[in-house]
C-alpha cells in the first residue's frame, strides 16, 4: 500500500513548478532588509539554507533561528536584536514556539510562510503566503519544506528547471539495497546545503528511527569521521571537499555524492527513509512520539 508520505515525496517537482510562478507575485523579504528567518525542526532548516542563499545572492544580512531561541522581541532589561523583517515558517500555522516569537514582536514587519490558510498565523503575521497545494497529510515533512525553498529560491532569481528535472530523476531511480540495509548515515553540506544536511538527517530518524548525524562537511575530518565503517554511509549534498570521498572510503565507509541540485538529492534521501521503514515494518506517516504540530500547553 502507497503511504501519504511516498504520495508526497513523488508530488514534489510539480509543487516546485508551481512555487516559481508564484514567486514574483509573493509578497517576501525585499532586497536590502536585514531579515531573521525563524522555524522549527524542519523549518528551522530551512531557514538556516535560505538564510546562505540570501546572503549569497546579494539581498542583505540573514540570520536563521529555531523560533525558541531566536534573540527577537526582548523584555525588561534584555533588548532584543534590531531586524527590518522576521521571516516565520511554518507548514501547521500553529506551532507554539512561532506562534508566541510573532506576539511579542512589536514595531518589526512580519511574514509567514504556511500550508493551511485557517490557522492563528494568519492573523499574527502582518503578511502570509499561503501554499495550501504542498499541505501533507503526513506526519514526516517533506514536499512542503522542499516547495517553500523552491519559492525561495525562485523569489531570489534562481532558475530551478534543473532542480525540476533532477528531481524527477531521483524519485525515477529504484533505492538502492545497500542504503536500507545500512548500519548508519552521516550526511554533509557546505554552504547553504548544512541546512538541508540536518534535514536529510531529520527525515531518516523521523521515518525509520535510524541513526543519523548531520555535519559542515569541512568539520566532518574533525572527529566524526571515526564512525566511519563497512557497512555506513557518508552522504554529501552538494559539492565535497577535495579528498573527502577517498579518506570515507579508507576508512571502509560507502561515500555518496550525488551531482545534481541538492534539493533533489534531498528527495533521494527522502525515499529511503521511506524504504527503510517499510523494511522494519514501521509507517512513515505516524512516526513514534511525533504529531504534526507541536502544540504547547499555556
Amino acid at each position: 500500500m502507497t503511504t501519504h508520505t511516498e504520495i508526497e515525496i513523488a508530488s514534489q517537482p510539480a509543487c516546485w513548478k508551481r512555487a516559481t510562478e508564484l514567486a514574483a507575485s509573493a509578497t517576501l523579504p525585499r532586497p536590502g532588509e536585514r531579515v531573521a528567518v525563524v522555524g522549527c525542526g524542519t523549518s528551522w532548516f530551512i531557514a538556516q539554507a535560505y538564510a546562505v542563499l540570501r546572503e549569497q545572492a546579494g539581498h542583505g544580512e540573514t540570520d536563521a533561528f529555531a523560533a525558541s531561541e531566536a534573540p527577537l522581541g526582548g523584555s525588561g532589561d534584555t533588548p532584543g536584536r534590531a531586524y527590518d523583517r522576521v521571516l516565520a515558517l511554518t507548514r501547521s500555522g500553529t506551532t507554539t514556539e512561532v506562534l508566541d516569537l510573532l506576539r511579542r514582536l512589536e514595531g518589526t514587519p512580519t511574514t509567514a510562510i504556511t500550508a493551511d490558510p485557517g490557522t492563528p498565523v494568519m492573523t499574527l503575521a502582518d503578511e502570509v503566503v499561503v501554499l495550501d497545494f504542498a499541505d501533507e497529510q503526513s506526519v514526516v515533512q517533506t514536499r512542503f519544506a522542499t516547495t517553500q525553498l523552491a519559492l525561495l529560491r525562485a523569489h531570489l532569481g534562481e532558475d530551478l528547471t534543473q532542480a525540476v528535472a533532477d528531481a524527477e530523476r531521483a524519485i525515477a531511480e529504484p533505492v538502492a539495497e545497500e542504503f536500507v540495509a545500512a548500519e548508519q548515515f552521516s550526511f554533509l553540506g557546505r554552504g547553504w546545503t548544512c541546512g538541508l544536511a540536518q534535514e536529510a538527517a531529520l527525515k531518516m530518524r523521523e521515518a525509520s528511527r535510524s541513526w543519523t548525524e548531520a555535519y559542515p562537511a569541512m568539520e566532518y575530518r574533525h572527529g566524526p569521521i571515526s564512525i566511519a565503517g563497512p557497512g555506513r554511509v557518508t552522504w554529501m549534498l552538494g559539492t565535497a571537499p577535495e579528498g573527502l570521498a577517498d579518506d570515507v572510503r579508507g576508512a571502509g565507509g560507502t561515500f555518496v555524492g550525488g551531482d545534481g541540485d541538492p534539493m533533489a538529492e534531498l528527495v533521494r534521501v527522502q525515499r529511503v527513509a521511506v524504504a527503510r521503514a517499510h523494511a522494519l515494518g514501521l509507517d512513515p506517516d505516524q512516526p513514534l512520539h511525533l504529531t504534526r504540530s507541536v502544540i504547547l500547553s499555556p
